[in-house]
């Protein structure tokens, strides 16, 4: 019986631990899930900022006054503008 009793506090411990140590993991798990879900908010975040900054600098006022002073461009006068017509 003593032996029974033994081998029995033995699997109580056993199982006691794995408990112990599948708690430890679930929480380190849902730890690092967190960390990840905000680091997907900041990036979520910067995407957007990038998007709003492209945008910008794409505008057409901008691309006008890059080309005016930077690259010394100006817009022809409409005498000088001539319209192509594709040959279908």
């Amino acid at each position: 019986m003593t032996k029974l009793n033994i081998i029995l506090f033995l699997v109580l411990i056993l199982t006691a631990l794995g408990v112990v140590a599948a708690q430890h993991q679930s929480r380190k798990l849902y730890f690092e899930l967190q960390q990840s879900q905000e680091a997907a908010k900041q990036y979520e975040i910067e995407w957007g900022q990038l998007q709003l900054e492209q945008s910008t600098w794409a505008m057409h006022s901008r691309l006008e006054q890059v080309a005016g002073q930077f690259l010394h461009m100006q817009v022809p006068d409409s005498k000088r503008i001539q319209i192509v017509v594709p040959d279908n």
